[in-house]
């Protein structure tokens, strides 16, 4: 979980290759309106986040039913909507990527994205609400490269087991 720009899709693909289980980006879980909204530069409100999220905690739920472990990158940035997507999997770990305004403005003017433009990263930033001490997961800080994030990740992991 986090703002665009930490590295969500990086961290998650290779966390996944690296435990050998499924990866999705809920990016490609949200319907055309609320890539249209995005790429016209209009942050989604709660009302266009409720349905995609359903999607993303069913395809999660349906996974784990098959027995399937599955990371998913999703920005998740308030509590509630990390609470929306428990409601479909209690055991849900959350990982917050989380970074200096700076450091993911940087990262971002290096990148090209489908339809999420750099000028809605402030409006993320504004409704972030961290994850709190006492929410299942882990807190890692963006500011080394992906393999050392990804290691501070599966040290979480393993300390879980």
């Amino acid at each position: 979980m986090g703002v665009q720009g930490t590295g969500k899709t990086t961290i998650g693909s290779a966390l996944a290759q690296r435990l050998g289980v499924a990866f999705i980006d809920s990016d490609d879980l949200h319907p055309v309106a609320n890539k249209t909204k995005m790429a016209a530069g209009t942050p989604l409100e709660d009302e266009d986040r409720v349905p995609w999220l359903k999607v993303v905690g069913a395809t999660i739920a349906a996974n784990a039913a098959e027995g399937r472990t599955t990371i998913v990158a999703c920005s998740a940035l308030k509590r509630w909507y990390r609470e929306l997507l428990r409601s479909s999997v209690p055991e849900l770990q959350f990982v917050h990527l989380a970074g200096q305004r700076d450091l993911v403005a940087s990262r971002l003017a290096t990148r090209q994205h489908e339809y999420m433009p750099t000028t809605l990263l402030d409006s993320q930033f504004e409704v972030l609400e961290p994850l709190a001490a006492w929410e299942a997961g882990v807190v890692v800080d963006v500011d080394d490269a992906p393999p050392v994030i990804v290691d501070r990740v599966m040290a979480f992991l393993e300390v879980r087991e």
